[in-house]
């Protein structure tokens, strides 16, 4: 997959296009993603010892991994992904400024 757990994307398309947010979990062998604060529904939770009230909660569902792009570090706009070795190690890369993407 072209983006990771903590990586800043843009939503490219769908009801939230535009939107920016943190990637929490990624799943990978669905091709899906879990973006803070992006794709909100609302499901209808049991009391439970965690949530003793019940009733309907706000929750993110995952959208597809296709729908977000990478924020550039250096232009702060949505950018591909390419991939580098550097000192033995694959790197991502932006490919709008050539700025490495993982910490």
């Amino acid at each position: 997959m072209h983006v990771k757990k903590g990586d800043t994307v843009k939503v490219i398309s769908g009801k939230d296009k535009g939107k920016q947010g943190v990637i929490l979990e990624a799943y990978p062998t669905k091709g899906r993603v879990l973006v803070e604060g992006i794709n909100m529904v609302k499901k209808h939770a049991k009391p439970s010892q965690a949530n003793p009230q019940g009733g309907i909660i706000n929750m993110e569902a995952p959208l597809a991994s296709s729908n977000v792009m990478p924020i550039d570090p250096k232009t702060g706009e949505p950018t591909r992904v390419g991939y580098k070795v550097e000192n033995g190690k694959k790197v991502r890369i932006a490919k709008k400024s050539g700025e490495v993407l993982d910490k």
